[in-house]
């Protein structure tokens, strides 16, 4: 199992993500630590990033679409203070567990025209703000979907053996870390806000849905060498302060159907971890909890540091939104 090979924590005294609903971009600024601990003689060459905007550090730059974070506040605490695609203030997650490892600070987008071969050595970010699991959520967003990244990654393949050669590119993704983030989108965006799925599927059967694409894409990504792969569960949708104004009424509290539509999907996805687990030899797949510590973070704030945990980003309102 991975878990014994690594031990990964994520420790969420608040996190970051953004979903997009045109023509505001609503935002959930938080940060995150992770703390990575490796048995001595493990190493990890590289991490490979796929999904969504949590873990997306740049890629939908140069994509006509209107899921991009390349503009001001974006970046703002980043180095240099420069907006670069991420949608966040700062680091991403994929950034912050490269680092950890000690690979490298920054993880950088594969698509970004300043990545280089030696980058591509240490790993890249394939992921995508605004995909999903469901292939009509990158469709809304017109954004990288989950095969287009994964044709992407064929693509890197051929640089990567070219440039290392077979054997040691195969080696280098074999003993790698791929981090995946996806069905935030899927299950915020296109269930609950457009319900473009609802007629077709109520909770229960949209989850397995969902369950069925993620199962599909791990194991491609397995039949094309990877083997130790970390999954984060979806975060907290019902507390999304869009759909706290949407659907949490005049209190905008937290929409708890949505927050159990989230709890199944992660059950589910556990149980289907495991299940590939059991029949992939050597896959080591593991289910990273981000829902319940950025859940406990929003339930007491105070907890974590936090006096003010009701008002956009930059204090002037409860709603914070930048016109695209």
């Amino acid at each position: 199992m991975l878990r014994r090979q690594f031990l990964l924590v994520i420790m969420c005294s608040s996190y970051s993500l953004n979903i997009l609903f045109p023509p505001f971009v609503f935002l959930f600024f938080c940060t995150i630590e992770a703390a990575i601990k490796l048995p001595e003689n493990e190493t990890i060459p590289a991490v490979f990033a796929f999904g969504d905007s949590i873990l997306d550090t740049g890629n939908n730059n140069n994509l006509v679409s209107v899921t991009k974070f390349n503009y001001p506040p974006y970046g703002r605490d980043f180095v240099g203070g420069k907006p670069t695609g991420r949608a966040s203030d700062g680091k991403l997650p994929s950034d912050l567990i490269a680092e950890a490892l000690g690979i490298k600070e920054l993880l950088p987008a594969y698509l970004d025209e300043d990545t280089k071969d030696e980058d591509l050595l240490t790993g890249v970010c394939f992921a995508s703000s605004g995909s999903g699991l469901d292939p009509l959520t990158p469709t809304i967003l017109r954004v990288l979907s989950l095969s287009d990244q994964l044709e992407l990654f064929k693509e890197y393949i051929t640089k990567l053996r070219g440039i290392a050669g077979e054997d040691r590119a195969n080696s280098i993704i074999s003993n790698s870390l791929f981090i995946v983030s996806a069905g935030n989108n899927d299950i915020a965006l296109t269930y609950f806000i457009t319900n473009l799925r609802k007629l077709q599927y109520d909770v229960p059967s949209y989850n397995a849905f969902l369950v069925a694409s993620a199962s599909s894409f791990f194991k491609d990504l397995y039949e094309l060498g990877a083997r130790r792969i970390a999954v984060f569960s979806p975060i907290p949708l019902g507390c999304l302060p869009l759909l706290k104004t949407l659907q949490g009424g005049i209190q905008r509290q937290c929409v708890e159907n949505i927050n159990e539509a989230v709890e199944l999907f992660s059950a589910n996805l556990s149980t289907e971890l495991q299940s590939l687990n059991s029949n992939l030899p050597d896959a080591n797949l593991l289910l990273i909890d981000v829902y319940n510590p950025l859940l406990d973070f929003i339930r007491d704030p105070a907890k974590f540091g936090f006096e003010v945990a009701n008002l956009g980003c930059c204090g002037t309102g409860t709603v914070e939104f930048i016109e695209t």
